[in-house]
């Protein structure tokens, strides 16, 4: 079963609420999303393996441990995932960057992707699927689809906002991928949007309605 991770750290929490403010500007939306974003990767990140190597300081020689590879790759899904990826850029540099791009079929309303572009090696790297809302979950469960398709093993997604109902779209699916989010709110109105919500993320990231 998948593990949910709820972030209560009050730097976290304090950011989260100045996005739910509706007079919050898009230039601070957009900054607060990639100060949350960079906070967030620092606590998903601390499994990742290390290994000793030996380094000379000023004064001596000794043994630090560092990453064991930096083999990491951020999938945001497109488009307002990618108000994740220059906080997340700003701790780990070396990651890759894939992108999935999803639409809504106007008759059935399930995301059907229309863009994938992952690294080559994306099987051998831990990934990062992001996406600022997890409202239904269909879109991260078609995300999380597609990476695998493309050979991905070792997966978690990470967002700002989960309703109940998206965390257990992805158990139910996937239920080897990891869950990180920054707040878990109430539940979904009757048009999908998560209350209380921030809105729509992708709109307020780049000021369109």
């Amino acid at each position: 079963m998948s593990k949910v991770y709820v972030f209560d750290h009050p730097l976290i929490q304090h950011k989260v609420a100045l996005l739910r403010d509706k007079k919050t500007t898009t230039k601070d939306f957009r900054q607060l999303v990639t100060e949350i974003a960079t906070l967030m990767t620092y606590e998903a990140t601390r499994e990742l393996p290390t290994k000793e190597v030996e380094i000379e300081t000023p004064l001596e020689r000794t043994m630090v441990k560092m990453l064991d590879g930096e083999d990491i790759a951020i999938v945001p899904i497109l488009r307002a995932g990618l108000g994740f990826v220059d906080g997340m850029l700003s701790l780990i540099p070396n990651a890759k960057v894939g992108f999935v791009g999803l639409f809504r079929d106007p008759t059935t309303h399930l995301p059907v992707p229309y863009y994938c572009k992952l690294p080559e090696d994306i099987g051998k790297r831990q990934v990062f699927i992001v996406d600022p809302m997890l409202a239904t979950g269909g879109s991260a469960v078609e995300a999380i689809n597609e990476v695998k398709k493309n050979g991905a093993k070792n997966i978690k997604f990470m967002c700002l906002i989960a309703a109940p109902d998206g965390i257990e779209a992805i158990e139910k699916a996937h239920p080897d991928v990891d869950i990180y989010i920054a707040a878990k709110d109430r539940q979904l109105n009757d048009h999908a949007y998560i209350l209380p919500g921030l809105g729509d993320a992708g709109d307020r990231i780049y000021g369109t309605k």
